[in-house]
């Protein structure tokens, strides 16, 4: 649990935090300093829980665009039938998965998916079930395709990726829903 600048054990979580949305972080998103930086940049509250998962049937990957703020190549998912990758599930509050969708650009850059077909268990082998995960929307959020292939995060430090050239992929290749973004109202 990431809480005031710091991470906390997983027992003094707030009561209820099992029944929140379990949002699957990957790249940045996983980082405990992206968490801070969600919290002085956009407004970011309340504690953040995170449980380590392993994910059987995706991968994080290089996206085919790079940040137009900082030039570096930003992870995206794909479909990886033979893979295993351990990651964190974010279980978010609405007002919390409110800020992931500005900071991941829902709807422009990333749509908000809930993954049919990966396989995600936390370390004592429960599956999470209804797990949402940012998926790319664009062709700049596409996975890179370098030969033919993407690029595993896990295979490519990002201070290398940004130099990577290749094609976007026609899309991401995952099974899931994408989910309508919320209505606003004034």
């Amino acid at each position: 649990m990431h809480l005031d600048g710091a991470g906390h054990s997983l027992d003094t979580a707030p009561p209820g935090w099992r029944s929140r949305t379990p949002v699957l972080a990957y790249g940045s998103n996983a980082c405990p300093s992206k968490i801070s930086w969600l919290r002085s940049e956009l407004g970011l509250t309340g504690p953040v829980v995170a449980v380590r998962v392993r994910c059987t049937g995706l991968a994080a990957v290089w996206a085919a665009g790079v940040r137009a703020r900082d030039g570096q190549r930003p992870a995206t998912l794909t479909a990886a039938p033979d893979v295993v990758e351990d990651h964190f599930v974010w279980f978010a509050t609405e007002e919390q998965r409110a800020v992931l969708d500005v900071c991941e650009g829902r709807g422009n850059r990333y749509d908000l998916a809930r993954l049919d077909s990966a396989d995600i268990r936390t370390e004592d082998g429960t599956r999470v079930e209804g797990v949402l995960a940012y998926v790319a929307a664009s062709s700049v959020r596409c996975p890179l395709l370098v030969e033919g292939h993407p690029v595993r995060v896990a295979d490519l430090p990002q201070a290398e990726a940004a130099r990577l050239t290749g094609d976007p992929a026609p899309d991401h290749g995952l099974a899931g829903t994408v989910l309508a973004p919320a209505q606003t109202f004034s």
